[in-house]
């Protein structure tokens, strides 16, 4: 069984449901006794603010921990966080062990069910950046769209003011999933929950399209990687 090695805290609300994914996995693969091999790295989460959208400066944060990390013998690593997908390229170009990146593993799941435009949910950064929606179009051809401006706003003041800090309102998901309803309408045939953190709010039972929870897709792509 190979080691990964994970960069969370950034939140360690998301970064439990990684821990738990895995080692399920591993668990339902191999039985019982088993669990996964695992080296963490949680940040404190305040560190990865500072940064300011300095991607220079997050680049560099992110890649020491990397070392770390390769240092210790871990044999591929997952960042556990969407938004900090944003400095994939300049971190894994630093580092001799792969990174698996998750907007791969969440475009190989889309192709699967020949989905073509999806709805993006994540940070106002995973959404109006163009790292996210570029790969997924370069990659699988397949075409992201995002909701609106206020729109946008209100799924960042849901996500840092209430799921980062494990609080979880009906009003919320209520509000999400109207959000959602005026992708489909714009022809959504897909949803990615591209922020670890939605899925501690929206589940697939909540939609009547496909819904891509990156945090799963991203756990259960580790542990079976890990694996074989």
């Amino acid at each position: 069984m190979k080691t990964i090695g994970l960069i969370g805290g950034t939140t360690w609300e998301s970064t439990q449901l990684y821990y738990k994914i895995i080692n399920e996995t591993v668990r339902e693969k191999l039985g019982a006794n088993h669990s996964a091999k695992i080296l963490l790295y949680s940040f404190d989460f305040n560190e990865i603010i500072q940064t300011k959208g300095d991607t220079i400066k997050l680049a560099e944060l992110i890649t020491k921990i990397a070392f770390k990390l390769e240092k210790v013998e871990a044999d591929f690593l997952l960042i556990c966080a969407n938004t900090l997908h944003i400095v994939f390229n300049q971190v894994q170009k630093n580092i001799n062990i792969p990174i698996l990146n998750i907007i791969d593993v969440t475009g190989k799941e889309i192709q699967k069910l020949g989905v073509k435009k999806v709805g993006l949910l994540g940070t106002t950064t995973t959404m109006e950046k163009n790292f996210y929606k570029d790969r997924l179009k370069s990659k699988f051809n397949i075409h992201a769209i995002i909701p609106t401006p206020e729109e946008r706003n209100l799924i960042q003041d849901v996500i840092f003011n209430e799921l980062a800090l494990g609080k979880i309102k009906e009003s919320s998901k209520k509000k999400l999933i109207s959000i959602i309803n005026n992708l489909i309408k714009k022809g959504a045939e897909g949803i990615i929950l591209g922020c670890t953190e939605i899925p501690l709010l929206i589940q697939q039972e909540d939609v009547n399209i496909p819904v891509f929870d990156t945090t799963y897709l991203h756990a259960t792509a580790a542990a079976e990687k890990a694996l074989y």
